[in-house]
């Protein structure tokens, strides 16, 4: 009798073993994600990228415009964004989940926000509402600065203008990126011109400049300044696929400061997303244990040890 289980004992732990290793198909090797060109998309898939190459995944990540990534997850092109402001893309999630094109794997910021701003010393003179900035055309010179070109913000701003809310019909979205947008934010303030921009946390604007959020927007920016969760996104179908870099995916959680840091090493220092993303995570090892959690390496081997050693801790 014991020597029966003892035999079925071991076959439990080689099922085990063998459903761990089995647990990601081939085709899960390569994790493809997209990356609108904003730097808190960047430095978060940039600390996925260590955490999937420690896990024997690689990463492939393509820079896209937000309605770009989507049809291109649509179409099964992409298999992870870590970037649904919600609800900012309510418009672009409605659509696909009508076609039934994506999953949500769950929340990985909270507490972020996304609005209109302008530089505190703006503020200071009256600008502290969107009702505001009708009365002040001619200083703005009748221009909101926006990001790239197909971004959910700009449509929104344009619709408030094209509604002639707030009394802005004739003003103009001035399309650029997050880059151009900040460098037209920092002529601005070393001048102490007037300026209307998009802002947002996580971002390392907010301590790089001294600005105040705009009241009153919540009708195309949402309550609480525009106040949001981060989404992490999958294609219909990829997390049955692939369930051990789904859990994975499940299982990443940022904050504020965090993002804060890693944009500031990138935007202010300069540093390769890569190279921010291994400083972070040498500097943070405490973040990596409820990330992997239950994961295992793309060979079924225990993940977090892995992970530590491709790091070097």
């Amino acid at each position: 009798m014991k020597r029966i289980l003892r035999a079925a004992c071991a076959l439990s732990l080689f099922l085990a073993a063998g459903t761990a290793f089995a647990a990601d198909a081939p085709s899960c090797k390569t994790i493809r994600m997209s990356d609108p060109g904003w730097t808190d998309i960047t430095s978060t898939n940039a600390i996925a990228g260590e955490v999937l190459a420690g896990l024997g995944y690689k990463q492939e990540v393509q820079t896209l415009s937000v309605p770009i990534g989507y049809e291109s997850m649509k179409n099964g092109d992409l298999d992870v964004f870590l970037g649904n402001w919600m609800p900012a893309q309510q418009k672009f999630i409605d659509a696909l989940n009508e076609a039934k094109a994506v999953e949500v794997l769950g929340v990985n910021l909270t507490g972020a926000k996304f609005t209109l701003a302008v530089p505190s010393y703006v503020a200071d003179a009256g600008v502290k509402d969107f009702k505001d900035l009708a009365p002040n055309a001619a200083k703005f010179g009748s221009e909101i600065f926006g990001i790239e070109p197909g971004a959910p913000a700009n449509a929104n701003i344009q619709k408030m203008i094209d509604a002639d809310d707030f009394g802005l019909k004739g003003w103009k979205v001035v399309e650029s990126g997050e880059q151009a947008m900040l460098a037209q934010v920092k002529r601005a303030t070393n001048g102490k011109k007037w300026i209307v921009f998009l802002a947002w946390a996580p971002h390392p604007m907010n301590e790089t400049f001294a600005i105040t959020y705009l009241a009153g927007g919540d009708a195309y920016f949402g309550a609480n300044y525009g106040g949001a969760d981060v989404r992490t996104l999958a294609r219909t179908g990829w997390s049955a696929e692939c369930p051990n870099a789904a859990a994975l995916f499940r299982n990443l959680k940022f904050d504020l400061g965090m993002e804060n840091a890693m944009m500031g090493k990138i935007l202010d220092d300069g540093q390769e997303p890569s190279v921010a993303a291994k400083e972070w995570l040498k500097a943070h090892p405490e973040a990596l244990e409820p990330w992997l959690a239950g994961i295992t390496t793309f060979d079924g081997k225990p993940g977090l040890p892995a992970v530590k050693a491709a790091l070097g801790l």
